[in-house]
């Protein structure tokens, strides 16, 4: 008996998932696209650009498994595609003032 990953592979099709947060909310979209499918055109499928106006692809950065990747990386099976939004506050910084208050 096959999988739900062999038949939907055999089927030509590919399972993946879109993934984006806030501090408000986490979406997460499962579906299914053709093999070969590339990152950006996955992200487009999962309707996460219509519902979530903010999300500017051509600057913000997208992975896959926390491991950054470009919007032309061929999907695979079970992929996890994660979109990254862009950092508030500067890591370096932050380090910096807790260690000047800790050092008070």
């Amino acid at each position: 008996m096959a999988t739900m990953s062999e038949a939907a592979t055999s089927a030509g099709q590919i399972r993946i998932q879109v993934c984006y947060a806030t501090p408000a909310i986490q979406a997460v979209k499962e579906l299914s696209v053709p093999a070969g499918t590339l990152l950006h055109d996955g992200i487009k499928r999962s309707g996460l650009l219509e519902e979530m106006r903010e999300i500017d692809l051509s600057c913000w950065r997208v992975g896959i498994y926390g491991k950054l990747k470009t919007l032309d990386t061929v999907l695979r099976d079970r992929d996890r595609i994660e979109i990254y939004r862009p950092l508030i506050a500067d890591p370096m910084e932050s380090r910096r003032k807790r260690a000047d208050k800790k050092a008070r």
